[in-house]
């Protein structure tokens, strides 16, 4: 029975061991770019992570500096089985029915495109709109408006940032995946949005 127990506690300790080190590196270089002044390389590397295991931590310090740069109202985090899901409200990526990226948003960008090149872990960018329908001559409904925004905001992060583009996918979702009601100027302003998908294992 004492040699039964001994491994069964033996079996329970490998399965739950964790690389300390690599984790505690990678949530440093996590940091770097959050307001942590303990400045990794730039070139680290880590093997593909399972957020299962990492991102309540990884979204601690995504929040962190959310709150600290002021867009606590406008920017919000999901975490799901697909990964962390960075959730921006449209008002501070571009102006009213336009799918160019404002000048405004690029210094919020820049700084998710620091902690994305950090990861290896694919990235998939997703527009979405309300569900008043648009009908212009350069975007005839909310499928374009939602994919050209996506599509925006992911050349931007790739060609002017360095994400690489072998890690990015680009989905339009129009008005079909809003995260709340289209009932109110408040719950459809929630909707228009650009979801940034760390994407799980």
């Amino acid at each position: 029975m004492i040699t039964l127990l001994l491994g069964l506690f033996i079996i329970l300790y490998a399965v739950s061991n964790v690389d300390v080190a690599k984790y505690e590196s990678m949530m440093e270089n996590v940091g770097q770019y959050f307001g942590n002044q303990n400045f990794a390389d730039p070139e680290f590397k880590v093997d593909y992570l399972d957020l299962s295991d990492n991102k309540e931590a990884l979204k601690t310090s995504i929040q962190n500096f959310i709150d600290q740069a002021g867009y606590a109202n406008n920017i919000r985090l999901i975490q799901n089985d697909r990964g962390i899901v960075i959730s921006i409200m449209d008002n501070i990526l571009f102006p009213s029915g336009s799918a160019n990226l404002s000048e405004g948003s690029k210094p919020l960008l820049n700084k998710m495109a620091q902690i994305l090149k950090t990861l290896p872990n694919d990235i998939r960018i997703e527009g979405h709109t309300d569900n008043i329908p648009i009908a212009t001559e350069q975007f005839p409904s909310n499928w374009h408006l939602s994919i050209a925004r996506a599509t925006n905001a992911a050349y931007y992060l790739m060609n002017d940032q360095g994400l690489k583009q072998e890690r990015v996918s680009v989905v339009g979702n129009s008005e079909f995946k809003p995260i709340t009601k289209n009932d109110s100027d408040e719950s459809r302003a929630l909707n228009r949005r650009v979801d940034i998908v760390i994407l799980n294992k």
